[in-house]
């Protein structure tokens, strides 16, 4: 009974947290803000440029935007990161199905944030990228979504070519990734889900184990559902 009760408070306590991100979010998209709430940094610095304006140095930094990724999900759609889903947020993962450790772990975590943006359907999506291709299929990748009850046109379970997603992870992710002979139980996957702004720049890494840091996720993605990006704003009107 104490057992039940404790977990139960701890299932209650990860909702709560996440309720906490959903509520900042419709107090900024309504009630506004100045400008100076601290936006999540961008990540993977690829130049500096410079030039002078009256007679002071102006520094104009150009960050890493991920290259397109195509996979196929759990109901045999084929989907790109760069075309089908333009203009959307994402957070995103790695797993495989045959794993029993730390993937479930990392999963509930990922459904968790689901549930705490169930209003923000069409601006965000979840990505769950297996690292075992070769078996994950996409009749097992259906049948894990159910089991995990997740929404298909929200959460995606997704499979493709091992070499690009491996590729994808360490170069466009800047992963720290390890392989053994291929197998998937060779292979040292990360726990951290990566969160991708709308613009593909990458705004944040987060221990997928760790509850505060899932619930620095959500945080920080509320800040970019309302973020106004100045620097991608203005190449849009140059």
């Amino acid at each position: 009974m104490q057992k039940n009760r404790r977990i139960k408070s701890i299932l209650l306590g990860g909702l709560f947290s996440l309720f906490v991100p959903l509520a900042a979010y419709l107090y900024l998209r309504y009630e506004g803000h100045d400008g100076h709430i601290k936006l999540p940094p961008v990540y993977g610095i690829e130049k500096i440029d410079s030039h002078a304006v009256e007679g002071k140095m102006v520094y104009d930094t150009s960050y890493h935007t991920l290259s397109n990724l195509t996979l196929v999900n759990q109901l045999g759609d084929t989907l790109s990161l760069n075309e089908t889903l333009k203009g959307k947020i994402l957070v995103l993962g790695f797993f495989f199905t045959s794993c029993h450790t730390i993937c479930p772990v990392i999963n509930n975590n990922m459904k968790l944030l689901n549930k705490a943006f169930l209003k923000n359907d069409t601006a965000i999506r979840f990505l769950s990228i297996s690292v075992d291709p070769e078996h994950d299929s996409v009749s097992q990748l259906r049948e894990y979504a159910d089991r995990m009850h997740a929404n298909h046109d929200k959460w995606y379970f997704l499979t493709g070519d091992k070499k690009a997603i491996y590729d994808f992870a360490r170069n466009e992710l800047q992963l720290k990734l390890q392989e053994g002979d291929g197998s998937a139980d060779d292979f040292i996957h990360p726990e951290q889900l990566t969160l991708i702004d709308k613009y593909r720049n990458i705004r944040g890494y987060y221990n997928g184990l760790d509850s505060d840091k899932v619930r620095l996720c959500a945080e920080d993605i509320t800040y970019l559902l309302v973020e106004k990006n100045k620097l991608h704003e203005k190449r849009k009107r140059d």
